[in-house]
């Protein structure tokens, strides 16, 4: 019975920590507004980008043929939408002062078009939002970035460029800052973030569109506005925003489930076992009991006795399940934000639980015991 209670208490600690783990993620605030937005692609082919200029066109004109559906408040095109882990950082060189070869600028490098930031209602706190420049490219960063590697100097007006071993050379002059956003996740503290200006949609872009509705009722409306003006294309992958964002923490929401309902089961078998144990006690030590009575005890002290004698098992159990906890909750460290894998609350809430269990599991067959009748037991001996 204590090795029952002791993983009860083991299963209910980790539940407790990943429950408390997500009510702390839903309070977090994105520093975005995900509510009333609508995520598609739309099929774009690499050859395209044989033509920048033209491709560019073509994205302004898909862009503005959302924006002047009814309903639609801003329409924008990102290269990976906010929230959802999975973007690389980049190492980047600010052209202006003194150059340290031993510090490194390292930041989350996203590519959004013009209207991103009136979409995903995050707010510009100095200068202009993304705007399309014609002999250069405008940048926007956030203040994580501006605070890290501008520090009290102003950050607009400076020049970014990628460094020297990227794929794909940029440079871009800071046109504004940005507050910041958990663009690599809920559970994931805002980074120092770039966004490099660019109307241009690569295969695999994602278009966000706020609507004044419920994003879901605008799919079809937007589907049809892509074929009336590029019948070649498809309108694909569409989903609210809302939606992925939950959706990616479906893995752990569903280990939440999952070990709940582990650790309720072994909260019954260890009541059930607890209360048939203690059940059979008193079945065999009724003429032990009556004797006792007849002798004088009083039947309080018989129903104490029992009770402490479940309790007893029970406490024995927490102490090993609270050892075997303290072991297994490194497991569920990186599962865990908000709360520590010690948490107190958590731990002293699972001891009660199970004490107030094991006390109702112990409390009948002890007041069963205490109703025993000494003249029936003594004459059935």
């Amino acid at each position: 019975m204590g090795v029952q209670v002791a993983l009860a208490v083991t299963l209910l600690v980790g539940a407790g920590l990943l429950q408390r783990s997500l009510a702390e993620l839903a309070r977090v605030s994105p520093g975005f507004d995900p509510s009333h937005v609508l995520t598609l692609h739309i099929s774009i082919s690499y050859g395209e980008t044989a033509d920048m200029k033209a491709l560019a066109q073509r994205t302004n004109r898909m862009l503005d043929s959302f924006r002047a559906v009814p309903g639609v408040e801003a329409a924008a095109a990102v290269s990976t939408l906010p929230g959802i882990p999975g973007q690389q950082q980049a190492e980047l060189k600010i052209l202006e002062g003194e150059q340290d070869p031993n510090r490194k600028i390292v930041a989350d490098s996203r590519f959004v078009s013009t209207g991103y930031f009136a979409v995903m209602h995050i707010p510009v706190l100095e200068g202009e939002p993304c705007q399309e420049l014609a002999n250069s490219m405008a940048v926007i960063v956030n203040r994580s970035f501006a605070n890290t590697y501008f520090g009290q100097s102003p950050a607009i007006g400076h020049h970014l460029t990628t460094g020297a071993y990227s794929q794909f050379p940029l440079m871009g002059e800071v046109r504004g800052i940005v507050g910041d956003a958990r663009e690599q996740g809920l559970n994931t503290e805002p980074l120092p973030t770039v966004y490099w200006c660019s109307n241009v949609a690569f295969p695999g872009t994602h278009f966000v569109v706020r609507t004044r509705g419920e994003p879901g009722t605008f799919a079809d409306t937007l589907r049809r506005t892509i074929h009336e003006i590029e019948p070649s294309r498809s309108v694909f992958d569409v989903q609210p925003l809302q939606e992925r964002l939950t959706g990616s923490f479906a893995e752990d929401r569903l280990r939440t489930t999952l070990l709940t309902l582990f650790a309720l089961t072994a909260v019954s078998l260890a009541f059930l076992g607890l209360y048939g144990t203690l059940s059979y006690f008193v079945s065999i030590r009724r003429r032990e009991v009556g004797l006792r009575i007849a002798l004088g005890a009083l039947r309080q002290q018989i129903a104490l006795r029992f009770l402490l004698q479940g309790l007893r098992v029970s406490m024995l159990g927490c102490l090993l399940g609270l050892a075997l906890a303290a072991v297994s909750v490194r497991l569920l460290s990186g599962m865990l934000y908000g709360v520590s894998s010690f948490d107190p609350a958590t731990f002293g809430g699972v001891i009660v639980l199970v004490l107030l269990v094991a006390a109702l599991a112990t409390v009948l067959p002890a007041a069963r015991a205490a109703r025993t009748d000494p003249m029936r037991v003594l004459r059935e001996e």
